[in-house]
């Protein structure tokens, strides 16, 4: 009788362990699957995606932006936040998690010569995560883009008594791959770093032509290609009071790193080029604080500031090209009782707002962007389908005010895959 029960539990185990290899199987099947739609980068059609290194993405999880885009105090089971790398270890000591999102967008551009509109879509991001060792040690890992570039318009006036056109067009953007690991050096304290690989690469041209024939026009051609690093590192402190009453406080930062690759530009009239590699570009210091405030597992409030000093990064080997972006974020969440047999009830209902600079226009308007979601949780798992809604107005270059309305729809599969059976 000894010997069968030993010989059980390591069938069991090899069970176990074959079930999360062939999940593991699928999931890696999926993403590469998923991987050419994400780094396709269709997620803008901005004439401002042109400047700097294209439009930026905020990489915060869809429950997050429906409370406007905080994250670096939150810590929830239900939630990967890849944006703060402390928080892994809140995941129990049994689950799996699975975190896919894609959106749509409708964006009007507006001008001095008239409005038009735009329709994008992407799938926005992959991540996954999992407890290491009980809930000392947590695992998260993903794919997301890091900026974006993608526009086509024209531009025509009179120079000289010539008529002349210009035509902006560019595409593609960097996108992240990331590994991160989670510690909790005490009840009330965990520590993360997020290791990102970037690559990717974008282009951008200008093309000039004359309605006289004789007069000859010109073409720029650009491209930047990212092979590179960078790292991130988090710090949580979180406590309980009363049993009600829950308070995180969290922090980020990243140094201000190289970004390695090349950079060639092409005058196609004369054939001049120039090419600008490694030390000439750099990802720039980024810190963040939040906090939050959770009643009774009910109603979430939450709060962050970030800035990103782009100021102090190189661009093209200079520095002072590129300004600072301060971010600021304000959200709450309510959920009425999770044990409830009213569906609604059990639902997350979530508001937010955020007030943003540009980095890539200085002395422009502050943007700012209102949002709304939901969550909608399954009866029988923890697996939870969200919604967001995000509002954004935009100043962008030359009087052009962008108003963006984008939806994000995300799955979060929650699976019991770490546990023992019992006879």
């Amino acid at each position: 009788m000894i010997f069968f029960g030993m010989d059980f539990v390591e069938t069991d185990k090899k069970n176990v362990f074959c079930q999360i290899m062939k999940r593991l199987a699928v999931i890696l099947l999926a993403v590469l699957v998923l991987y050419p739609a994400l780094n396709a980068q269709n997620s803008t059609s901005s004439p401002s995606s042109r400047f700097g290194y294209g439009e930026m993405n905020e990489n915060i999880p869809t429950a997050y932006r429906g409370m406007g885009g905080v994250s670096a105090g939150l810590r929830q089971r239900s939630v990967i936040n890849p944006s703060q790398p402390a928080s892994y270890t809140v995941c129990d000591s049994v689950t799996f998690m699975f975190d896919l999102a894609a959106s749509g967008m409708w964006t009007r551009y507006a001008d001095l010569n008239g409005h038009r509109n735009r329709p994008n879509g992407n799938l926005e991001f992959v991540t996954l995560q999992f407890p290491i060792w009980k809930q000392h040690i947590a695992f998260s890992a993903g794919i997301m883009p890091y900026t974006s570039v993608g526009y086509n318009f024209a531009l025509s006036g009179t120079e000289g008594g010539y008529d002349y056109q210009v035509n902006y067009e560019g595409e593609g953007g960097i996108t992240n791959v990331y590994a991160g690991l989670s510690f909790n050096i005490l009840d009330w304290f965990a520590l993360g770093a997020n290791a990102y690989y970037m690559f990717g690469d974008a282009t951008n041209a200008i093309n000039l032509t004359f309605t006289d024939a004789a007069v000859k026009g010109s073409t720029m051609y650009q491209n930047m290609r990212v092979n590179s690093f960078r790292f991130r590192y988090g710090a949580q402190f979180f406590h309980t009071f009363a049993d009600r009453h829950k308070i995180v406080l969290g922090a980020v930062m990243e140094n201000k790193q190289p970004l390695r690759g090349e950079f060639v530009q092409y005058e196609l009239t004369t054939l001049d080029s120039v090419l600008v590699q490694d030390d000439g570009f750099q990802v720039p210091l980024y810190y963040s604080a939040g906090v939050s405030y959770c009643y009774d597992d009910r109603l979430l409030i939450a709060a962050d500031y970030s800035n990103q000093l782009w100021s102090e990064a190189k661009y093209f080997g200079l520095t002072g090209v590129l300004h600072n972006r301060a971010r600021y974020a304000f959200g709450a969440e309510y959920r009425h009782n999770r044990m409830s047999r009213n569906y609604a009830e059990r639902m997350y209902w979530r508001l937010g707002a955020t007030v943003m600079d540009s980095y890539v226009q200085q002395g422009a308007k502050k943007d700012f962007a209102v949002s709304a979601g939901m969550g909608f949780p399954l009866r029988t798992s923890e697996t939870l389908f969200n919604l967001s809604l995000e509002y954004t107005r935009r100043h962008s270059a030359a009087n052009l005010i962008e108003d963006n309305l984008k939806l994000t729809v995300n799955i979060a599969v929650a699976e019991n895959w770490f546990f023992k059976r019992k006879l």
